[in-house]
């Protein structure tokens, strides 16, 4: 005679479902353990790459920051040849060359934009273009100054409407830059050059609304009276 089958609790299901599973676990393994440990080899192998470089970055970032240091004092002298090459026999290298080592970093990108004012107050404006056009650092401020720096560079070269649209992009990155109201006058001068009047004097007239206290603002009133 046969017994009843006994029914099985919940727990007893789950434990031979959990039996079931390691089995099943255990002979993919057996059958593909080649591969899982060449996988896992490739893996170990990303991951040993991925720390070296995460580690090596942040070493020359570290780098960069020194050696920019040591520049500072040599550019806020106004010795912007010198702040440029380095001084040979120093530990001073110049921005120029810490750009080159080290422009992926972040003190390398901050250079850029040090190396481009120099170039601009030596009056070498193509090298100051490239050198602010070069930067894709992630600090606000900085990329204003790249806009505006580029912008310059087309005011100068006449070519205003480029100029206008730079400033106006520079004027944008952050709400927290004062020179902000400088940027947006800049932008109205290029624009009135280029024939805009109506958009130049729009600019002028925010100036005079959002920056009142600004000493941009202080000037405002004369271009718009050449507009009027």
């Amino acid at each position: 005679m046969l017994t009843k089958k006994k029914k099985l609790t919940k727990k007893e299901i789950k434990q031979d479902k959990l039996v079931e599973s390691y089995y099943k676990a255990y002979s993919f393994f057996q059958n593909n353990r080649q591969r899982i440990a060449m996988f896992g080899g490739i893996l170990v192998v990303i991951i040993f790459v991925a720390i070296f470089y995460i580690n090596n970055k942040k070493q020359n970032n570290q780098t960069s920051g020194i050696e920019l240091s040591r520049i500072m004092t040599l550019y806020n002298n106004g010795s912007y040849l010198e702040a440029i090459n380095g001084r040979p026999g120093t530990p001073i290298i110049g921005l120029k060359k810490i750009v080159e080592e080290y422009g992926s970093t972040e003190n390398g990108e901050t250079a850029k934009i040090y190396l481009g004012n120099a170039y601009t107050y030596l009056g070498k404006t193509e090298e100051a273009y490239n050198s602010y056009q070069d930067y894709s650092g992630s600090l606000q401020l900085y990329q204003a100054s790249s806009y505006a720096g580029q912008a310059a560079y087309f005011a100068e070269k006449k070519e205003f409407d480029k100029a206008a649209d730079l400033y106006q992009k520079a004027a944008h990155v952050t709400e927290t830059d004062v020179q902000n109201a400088d940027y947006l006058v800049k932008a109205a001068i290029n624009l009135m050059k280029s024939g805009d009047n109506k958009s130049a004097k729009e600019i002028f007239e925010k100036v005079q609304r959002d920056y009142k206290t600004s000493t941009a603002a202080r000037d405002i009133q004369k271009y718009l009276v050449q507009l009027n």
